[in-house]
């Protein structure tokens, strides 16, 4: 029998509704001009001071300008402009439009060399004083130059000069919003009013005798500092961006946005968190929060002993998580495994993609707990959280089978499209993390392990008022863990002058590694008031306050906006990982012991380790974590969202609202063609049982299948109503 017409797409339809979904199409995103001066803008962050706010900002400021360039040549409208012909906060604007090209590929050249033009100016004016900005400028002359295009050319007039000009007002539109956006750029990002409470802490000296109120941060002082990017700072480094709830967001809610007063000064607070624990001089041991958070960092340093016979596995199946975390401090103790690090994971049993098991993944415990620390603390090459983000976005965009399709279904979409409207969303989400963590570090200004377990050891031990050196301000005793010297012990001294101080268990530091690549510290007892975190002696941790941790929310944003991005929480092929060379990878010491690959099959996989190596590296309590996670998690939708509505405005609701429309208002028109037709059909059945259901989600119940069909179906072949 022959079946033609709307039968014969029921019949094709119908089996695609019984089966599920897929199209057998396939895009994998090759590498385009944005992606291309991406790389650069990640070099040049590489190449400068490890400044996660202001690198955060650069993102953002460099994709908004691929995007506007990108949807300045749109032909049908379909996508709106963020900053060109518009207003962000305070800043207007102003654009008349281009010249459009009349064909696809003139089109493509003319954002190809706009857009080369936009970066390369954002990025001469914002890199050039960098402390490697002459390797910086070389890279990107030299990309001009590959390109074919003249550096010198600086009109700005985009109707009669061509893309080139749509460029370099593109770029200066963008620098001078950043004059006048709250960061304070023209003056080299300083605070206006913040002062440090405390003064440096001298770590090459015992001890932190000098504190004033041990709930406060403390500047590392130090006789070399070398910032994350391998950066010497002169003198100490002062508080990073104490005042950056000022800028001007992509996203964030002015709801969310509270205006705070602390020691004269008033603070721009975005998504409060509330108070963390304060230090409790009166209650003693691990019964006070305060206590309980700062010791559980040393004691998960004991763990960098990859020879202590411990192993784990870090496969999905053994650390895979769910994406849960806890805010309230009476949960950490049920959430964060004190004793032997981590915290419960259900695990990820089976691979989606391939439908087996994942593998065990066993490694010692000492050589994972090092290598996420120095993985996660700064990106692979350094080009801070936010960059690193980035370079994975990239990864996935690049791997294998990856399809370019919105959300993971619809239609698919070009590479350079698909590239800057990605980077849009991560971007702003990004930025967002930056303005809403820093603001709360600037306000709560939250003292960092590095200064709170050297300053419990001051005081002494607090668990035991019948034992010597008693102080219900000090340091909890453990066994095994934490103890007092006795006499006869190696850390007595030569006179016995450091008997009744409190030892700890824990890695030993940098007084232990001479030559890094050959050397390692080791775990073993050593006096509590000399305790390091795990990092090089020339960094010790990072330049601002912890509370809340800027990894937490920056993972956890990016993991939201891959999540969504992507239509999936899975990495492509349900696996993400990266490869820890035997004795190669670790730069802090040695090591590690043995090669393994870290494995992600979740994009919060990869996000909950971030956070969790942020308390093996020393740099962070629990206390820095889960609210952190909160925020991001918050922030990251609703970059996504916002970002979504300038990328598809007809089907999605934009900043402040929840995503795609259910239907929009030509049912079934999904392409914008104002008729329903066999090229509707396409998108319809790539949404059929996806997470995704956007627009195509006719009956607005949550799920598209039989019934959405239908009604499709009774509308097909008909235009749309004026």
């Amino acid at each position: 029998m022959k079946i033609s017409g709307t039968h014969q797409l029921l019949a094709i339809a119908m089996a695609v509704v019984g089966l599920g979904t897929g199209t057998g199409l396939d895009a994998q995103i090759e590498e385009n001009v944005a992606h291309i001066w991406n790389e650069e803008v990640l070099e040049g962050i590489r190449n400068d001071f490890a400044r996660p706010t202001v690198h955060a900002r650069n993102l953002l400021h460099t994709s908004i300008a691929m995007f506007d360039i990108w949807t300045a040549y749109e032909t049908d409208g379909a996508t709106e402009s963020f900053l060109l012909g518009k207003s962000w906060g305070a800043f207007e604007c102003p654009f008349e439009g281009v010249p459009i090209p009349e064909t696809p590929v003139g089109v493509e050249a003319a954002r190809h060399e706009a857009i080369s033009y936009a970066i390369y100016r954002i990025m001469t004016h914002r890199f050039a004083d960098s402390p490697d900005g002459d390797l910086t400028l070389a890279n990107i002359n030299g990309r001009m130059a590959q390109f074919g295009y003249d550096p010198g050319f600086d009109s700005e007039d985009y109707v009669n000069d061509g893309p080139a000009a749509l460029g370099n007002y593109m770029a200066g539109q963008i620098i001078a919003f950043g004059l006048q956006d709250g960061s304070n750029e023209q003056n080299g990002f300083a605070p206006d009013c913040y002062e440090a409470v405390n003064p440096p802490i001298e770590m090459e000296n015992f001890g932190n005798p000098d504190v004033i109120d041990p709930d406060h941060w403390q500047a590392i002082s130090l006789s070399v500092f070398i910032d994350q990017s391998g950066n010497p700072i002169a003198g100490v480094p002062e508080f990073v961006g104490p005042e950056w709830g000022k800028v001007t967001p992509f996203a964030l809610d002015s709801a969310m946005l509270e205006l705070k007063e602390r020691d004269g000064c008033v603070y721009h607070v975005w998504h409060d968190p509330g108070d963390p624990a304060y230090f409790d001089p009166e209650t003693g041991g691990l019964d006070d929060p305060w206590k309980w958070n700062f010791m559980m960092v040393p004691v998960w340093q004991s763990h960098h002993n990859p020879f202590d016979g411990v192993m784990m596995d870090i496969s999905p199946a053994g650390v895979g998580t769910d994406g849960s975390f806890v805010t309230a401090i009476e949960d950490f103790p049920d959430f964060y495994d004190f004793f032997d690090g981590g915290h419960n994971t259900p695990g990820h049993e089976i691979n989606p993609f391939t439908g087996e098991p994942y593998a065990a993944n066993i490694v010692p415990r000492g050589d994972y707990a090092r290598c996420i620390a120095e993985f996660w603390a700064d990106g692979p090459d350094s080009e801070t959280p936010p960059g690193h983000w980035f370079t994975l976005l990239n990864d996935v965009m690049l791997s294998d089978g990856f399809e370019s399709r919105w959300r993971g279904q619809g239609p698919l979409i070009p590479s350079l499209e698909f590239t800057a409207k990605a980077y849009l969303a991560l971007a702003g989400a990004m930025h967002d993390s930056a303005v809403a963590t820093w603001s709360i570090k600037g306000y709560y200004d939250y003292v960092r392990p590095a200064s709170a377990v050297r300053y419990m050891a001051e005081l002494g031990q607090s668990s035991d008022p019948q034992l010597p050196n008693y102080h219900p301000g000090g340091m909890p005793l453990i066994p095994g863990l934490s103890e007092l010297v006795e006499p006869g012990d190696p850390l007595a001294g030569t006179n016995d002058e450091f008997v009744g101080e409190v030892k700890i268990y824990t890695w030993q530091g940098p007084n232990f590694i001479e030559i890094p690549n050959i050397d390692q510290a080791g775990v073993d007892w050593m006096l509590a008031k000399n305790w390091w975190p795990y990092q090089r002696p020339s960094f010790v941790t990072p330049p601002f306050a912890g509370y809340v941790s800027g990894h937490s929310t920056f993972s956890r944003a990016a993991a939201e906006v891959l999540t969504l991005l992507t239509g999936t929480p899975y990495f492509p092929g349900g696996l993400g990982s990266y490869h820890m060379e035997q004795n190669q990878f670790l730069v802090f010491e040695e090591g590690p012991s043995v090669s393994f690959d870290l494995q992600w099959a979740t994009y919060y996989d990869a996000a909950n380790e971030s956070a969790l190596s942020r308390m093996w590296g020393g740099i962070h309590p629990p206390m820095d974590d889960g609210r952190g996670r909160a925020i991001g998690q918050q922030v990251g939708i609703d970059a996504f969202f916002c970002a979504e509505g300038y990328a598809f405005p007809q089907y999605a609701m934009g900043c402040g609202g929840s995503g795609f429309l259910p239907s929009g208002e030509c049912p079934g028109d999904f392409n914008g063609d104002a008729v329903v037709n066999i090229s509707d059909l396409l998108p319809f059945l790539s949404a059929v049982s996806n997470p995704w259901t956007g627009p195509f989600d006719l009956d607005n119940n949550g799920i598209v299948g039989a019934p959405d069909l239908l009604l499709f179906l009774s509308v097909f072949g008909e235009p749309c109503q004026p």
